[in-house]
């Protein structure tokens, strides 16, 4: 029998290194190391980056530690968490896999947001916003202890759905636009935190057909 000390351990074999993760509307998902995009003098041409099917684009990219936990919340409210590593690694130009082949999706769910954590520890919250204007502001630490399948990290509305989740910090102010035109600013620590699966609160209120196109945080200035 093997010591539990000496065993070794999958995560161990892997090296540490930086690398980025990039999702595309349609659900292509890719990971590749940092150092493949080198740096470029002004008014370079760039390099392609990743290689879509017509009509697909890049919808999202984070930079992460291949050991952090990747946070995929998906449009139905759900949350994934997979370790950065476990994302396939793929050269600069491919596709990239399926995200239903790592993760449990149902029809018509998609990854809709993408967060990286080195832990689950400290006050720190997640704020959520939804297409209909619904915000919730939940602590970290709720989202610790994983089902295979993934869980609930919001109730939603029947016809709502999950388009923004972000770290954020107490002093922070957020900014939600809609389609038409119409914008709120606020601060963060107005929305109160609550549980994983509980609803949120109105962030605004979107009418004839409106809905959030876009959340940022923003600070004093």
């Amino acid at each position: 029998i093997v010591p539990a000390e000496q065993e070794i351990v999958y995560e161990d074999l892997i090296e540490k290194h930086t690398c980025v993760i990039t999702l595309t509307k349609d659900g292509y998902i890719k990971r590749i190391p940092s150092d493949t995009y080198s740096a470029q003098r002004r008014g370079g041409k760039g390099i392609i980056g990743m290689t879509t099917k017509e009509e697909d684009v890049v919808d999202q990219m984070v930079a992460v530690n291949s050991h952090s936990h990747l946070l995929m919340f998906t449009s139905a409210g759900k949350i994934h968490v997979r370790k950065a590593y476990y994302i396939p690694e793929s050269s600069r130009t491919a596709k990239g896999t399926a995200a239903v082949n790592i993760v449990e999706l149902e029809k018509g769910e998609k990854i809709t947001a993408l967060v990286s954590l080195d832990n689950f520890e400290g006050e720190g919250c997640l704020t959520f916003v939804t297409k209909n204007g619904i915000v919730k502001r939940t602590h970290i630490s709720e989202f610790a202890y994983q089902r295979k399948g993934g869980k609930r990290a919001i109730t939603l509305d029947e016809d709502d759905e999950l388009i923004y989740v972000r770290p954020v910090e107490d002093n922070d102010e957020i900014l939600l636009a809609t389609a038409k035109g119409n914008a709120v600013r606020f601060a963060v620590s107005s929305v109160t935190p609550t549980g994983r699966s509980a609803r949120g609160v109105i962030g605004i209120r979107p009418v004839d057909g409106d809905y959030v196109a876009g959340v940022t945080v923003v600070d004093e200035d």
